[in-house]
């Protein structure tokens, strides 16, 4: 089967962004190295953010590259009968801007806190304040986006493409 017979629309790969618990993303390095390394990202409209200690490997690659690409993997399922798994993914490339302004961050957090902690989100003002200076905040703009899946029906075939189960 061709890839393209497997790509799926904007808005699926959007779904599969905001559904993922975490995904990957890869960075090169100020010598040119590859880096990729495991995050939580919540998307803001246009834009997946990015919360990260001020120091370290991955601050310096944003700063010194400021270009990721992320991926996204859900609903994974083997099926051993058929030799596969049957997957849904999302591909963002972007650049990336460090935000820097502490009314953004704080929104910028307030967004990640609501979708991965939304009951603690009484905390977060008391919270927030200790960790503000220390946290790095990045805003990956989507460029490119793409979506895959792989999925089969009831009747043991390959959904193509715009197909329903």
């Amino acid at each position: 089967m061709r890839r393209k017979d497997r790509e799926m629309g904007r808005a699926f790969a959007l779904s599969v962004l905001d559904k993922a618990q975490w995904m990957t993303m890869a960075m090169v390095d100020g010598a040119g190295m590859p880096y990729c390394v495991p995050v939580s990202l919540v998307r803001d409209g246009e834009e997946l953010i990015l919360h990260s200690a001020m120091e370290g490997e991955k601050a310096s690659c944003l700063r010194v590259r400021p270009w990721v690409c992320v991926t996204a993997v859900g609903d994974t399922h083997v099926v051993p009968e058929e030799y596969t798994t049957e997957y849904e993914s999302a591909v963002v490339r972007g650049p990336v801007r460090e935000v820097t302004d502490p009314e953004e961050k704080r929104a910028a957090l307030w967004i990640l806190t609501k979708r991965y902690c939304p009951e603690h989100l009484g905390q977060f003002d008391r919270l927030v304040e200790g960790s503000l200076k220390r946290t790095a905040i990045f805003r990956i703009t989507i460029a490119e986006l793409t979506g895959k899946r792989k999925k089969y029906g009831k009747d043991g075939k390959e959904l193509k493409y715009g197909a329903e189960e």
